[in-house]
C-alpha cells in the first residue's frame, strides 16, 4: 500500500481531476491513500512546522517505510525510482510519502524518514507536486511491470 500525506487541501478542479485520474490508474497496481492535512496559518513559522509535524506523525505507523520529499534528498531518474520503489515494497508493505507544508518538515518528521527523496532543485507548488508525485509512482509501476508508457 502507498500512502501520501500532504499538508494543505487541493482547491483547483483541474488538479483534483488529475489526482483522481492517477489514483484510478494506480488502483490496478496497488492500494493508494491520500491524506490531506489542514494548513496551519495562525502561528509563527517554527510553531507551524512543529504542529504540522505532529499532525503528520499521527498518521504514520511504526512499521511504515517513510519517504520524505526533501529538496536536499537523493535525486534519481524514473527507472532508478521504479527500482527503488519495487525493492522497498518487497521488504515493506506500506510506503508513506510525505509532502510537507510551505515551510518544510519538522525535525521530528525528518528524523522519522527512512529515505529522503528530491525530485528537483526547483521549487514546485505543493498542490501541483501531488500530481507530479502520483505520475511518477504510476510511471514506476508501469516500468516495473514492463508496460509501455510514454517518455
Amino acid at each position: 500500500m502507498i500512502k501520501i500525506i500532504c499538508v494543505g487541501k487541493i482547491k483547483e478542479k483541474y488538479l483534483k481531476d488529475a489526482i483522481s485520474e492517477y489514483q484510478k490508474r494506480l488502483s490496478k497496481y496497488t492500494k493508494i491513500e491520500i491524506i490531506e492535512l489542514n494548513d496551519i496559518s495562525n502561528l509563527n513559522k517554527n510553531d507551524i512546522i512543529e504542529k504540522e509535524g505532529i499532525n503528520i506523525l499521527n498518521h504514520i505507523k511504526d512499521k511504515d517505510y517513510v519517504i520524505t520529499l526533501d529538496i536536499n534528498g537523493v535525486k534519481m531518474d524514473s527507472v532508478t525510482f521504479a527500482d527503488t520503489l519495487s525493492k522497498t515494497l518487497i521488504i515493506n508493505s506500506n510506503i508513506v510519502f510525505i509532502v510537507g507544508g510551505s515551510y518544510g518538515l519538522s525535525n521530528s518528521v525528518s528524523n522519522r524518514s527512512n529515505f529522503k527523496l528530491s525530485f528537483s532543485d526547483l521549487t514546485f507548488p505543493h498542490q501541483l507536486f501531488r500530481v507530479i508525485l502520483l505520475e511518477q509512482i504510476y510511471r514506476a509501476f508501469k516500468i516495473n511491470n514492463n508496460e509501455e508508457y510514454h517518455k
